[in-house]
């Protein structure tokens, strides 16, 4: 409890140096509260750092299903670990089960280990899909992300629609074009 008190204290005094930086005051009637909201705000936006996404997989016998399990569109939100700026969207996270499933919830909850953290996109797809493999090993495993980054859009070419697209995929998803195609017929339809 004191490491966590100490935490709270420095991450608020981080951010009261910060509103002096960028040339306001922290004493202002607006901001004199701000360093406590962003220190209660940090273990809800960062709070994949504290899951282990092991704990997630609690599977279930499947034996006679071996169609593509799909969950799409999936609200996503991270943090730019460049910029530490917010990008967010939807994933497509998808399996084929080899005698076990997972529950559904499951899924979006792996998705937010993951991006609840400083990320760059391809890297959540990237995690979501090896933990799939390891943990549950399904005959193949896709993610499939589709963000709006606030760096793109704040900053630098500051491009107001522009979406990353990003896939991963392991498995069947990967070597067999059927399986993928009607993966993406799915996820559009």
């Amino acid at each position: 409890m004191n490491k966590n008190k100490n935490t709270t204290t420095n991450i608020q005094n981080t951010v009261v140096e910060q509103i002096k930086h960028i040339g306001d005051d922290p004493q202002r009637e607006g901001l004199l509260d701000t360093p406590k909201r962003v220190a209660k705000m940090y273990p809800i936006i960062f709070g994949g750092y504290t899951q282990n996404v092991e704990e997630l997989f609690t599977v279930f016998s499947a034996k006679s299903y071996d169609g593509i399990v799909l969950l799409k569109d999936i609200e996503l939100y991270s943090m730019c670990e460049h910029h530490m700026l917010p990008f967010f969207g939807k994933a497509h996270i998808a399996y084929i089960p080899n005698e076990k499933v997972i529950g559904v919830s499951k899924l979006a909850r792996i998705l937010n280990v993951y991006s609840k953290r400083l990320q760059i996109q391809e890297r959540i797809g990237e995690q979501v899909t090896d933990a799939i493999m390891e943990h549950l090993q399904p005959l193949g495993v896709a993610c499939i992300i589709e963000a709006t980054h606030m760096c793109m859009r704040m900053r630098g070419v500051e491009k107001q629609n522009s979406v990353m697209v990003t896939s991963s995929m392991r498995g069947v998803f990967r070597t067999d074009a059927v399986a993928r195609q009607e993966l993406l017929s799915l996820i559009h339809s």
